[in-house]
């Protein structure tokens, strides 16, 4: 008799266990697990001591597929880009089409709309040094690797781009200036 009432009871447990909706699924025996609390990306945090949940990636991170830039800010890592590097991308109507498009959106502000250097910044007042033209005699005689160092560490006063425009996209706004030049 023993037999028969253990397979009564695993029956009927079983039959318990079923879910007629099967949208159930049944019960979390690690409830912290199955529904993680996650935060909202610049809600704060007592997890870390700073009280920021969106962290900064760690020192000396590469994003995938970028090679870092080998050049530093100076004169002489200057020139050298300017003989060392050339614009690996194809002269097409595509590239310079993208280049005017990332000039519009990090560069037209200070060099302004044809690459005097009347930009917003400087023409209302908000910027007191004039950037530099793109259009004068002097910049249409640098070798385009100048042009693209600049770009990606800067000069002067001028903030690096490297962290904020892709290799790809710096050359082809060394394009589009160069159409500015009338080049």
């Amino acid at each position: 008799m023993k037999p028969l009432s253990l397979f009564i009871f695993i029956s009927v447990l079983g039959l318990l266990a079923c879910d007629r909706t099967n949208n159930d699924p049944g019960y979390d025996y690690f409830p912290d697990m199955a529904y993680s609390k996650g935060f909202e990306t610049y809600s704060e945090s007592k997890v870390f001591s700073d009280g920021k949940t969106l962290r900064e990636p760690v020192d000396g991170t590469i994003p995938l597929g970028i090679v870092p830039y080998p050049y530093e800010k100076n004169d002489t890592d200057r020139l050298l880009a300017g003989k060392e590097l050339l614009n690996p991308l194809a002269v097409n109507e595509a590239n310079r089409e993208r280049g005017r498009i990332a000039y519009n959106r990090y560069c037209i502000n200070c060099h302004g709309t044809v690459g005097d250097g009347n930009g917003n910044l400087f023409t209302s007042g908000l910027y007191p040094f004039k950037p530099s033209p793109l259009i004068n005699e002097k910049v249409k005689n640098i070798p385009d690797g100048e042009i693209y160092h600049v770009i990606s560490v800067g000069q002067g006063v001028m903030m690096p781009y490297e962290g904020l425009i892709r290799p790809d996209d710096r050359w082809k706004i060394v394009m589009y200036v160069r159409e500015l030049q009338g080049r």
